[in-house]
């Protein structure tokens, strides 16, 4: 339920977050103070533009399924099979993002408590980029798919967008400044070098991964 506690005012600020990052702070999540004055848990989303949640990416992978079948239908291509097709890609370029990011954080040694929910969201949230340039390009380009320069300037923005915000929402997640341990906070004391990894790392994703997954999805 936490993560589909929402608000349509919620939903707007969200979606115009990820399109439109550059200027947006805080980037930290809110947290509700518990009965002995420290941080608790996470406040749910509705009073946190920063939190994740899954009726975005939910609502988001439905809505590119079925305007991809509606494009296909438009130009005469709709087979039923589509659907399956597309919502097959869909889950699979999410899955793999999350399996590279665990995988990375494993070999790194980066240990959070974030949930796998937290993860499968941030993945989620490029399907807005991917929907606003499919139907953008599907109308300059008079039903010639994402190609053409309006189509890559749309594709561009909208991933450097992205990418823009997973960076700044997931460096709380892989660069902890602190860790809670035996009910006290205590300081983490990487070392420079092993923290240039993890931002090396988190920049591979936001914009390596990012870039892969949103062209596969854009492509028609």
């Amino acid at each position: 339920k936490h993560y589909f506690n929402v608000t349509n005012s919620y939903v707007i600020n969200k979606i115009f977050l990820v399109l439109f990052p550059w200027r947006h702070k805080p980037w930290s999540r809110k947290q509700a103070t518990g009965p002995n004055g420290q941080d608790g848990f996470y406040l749910p989303p509705r009073d946190d533009v920063n939190s994740p949640d899954m009726y975005i990416p939910v609502m988001a992978l439905v809505t590119y399924i079925l305007l991809s079948t509606l494009i296909a239908g438009l130009r005469g291509q709709f087979q039923p099979e589509l659907l399956g097709i597309t919502a097959s890609w869909g889950l699979v370029v999410v899955v793999v993002e999350i399996a590279i990011l665990k995988l990375g954080c494993y070999l790194i040694g980066i240990s959070n408590d974030s949930q796998l929910y937290d993860l499968i969201a941030y993945s989620g949230y490029k399907f807005i980029g991917i929907i606003v340039t499919v139907t953008i390009s599907e109308i300059v380009n008079g039903g010639k798919g994402t190609g053409g320069w309006v189509g890559w300037t749309v594709f561009l923005y909208t991933f450097l967008a992205n990418s823009f915000f997973l960076m700044r929402s997931l460096k709380y997640v892989l660069l902890p400044e602190n860790n809670i341990q035996g009910g006290g906070m205590q300081m983490q004391t990487d070392s420079r070098a092993k923290r240039n990894q993890r931002t090396q790392f988190l920049f591979g994703y936001s914009y390596g991964a990012q870039l892969l997954g949103m062209w596969v999805l854009t492509r028609p």
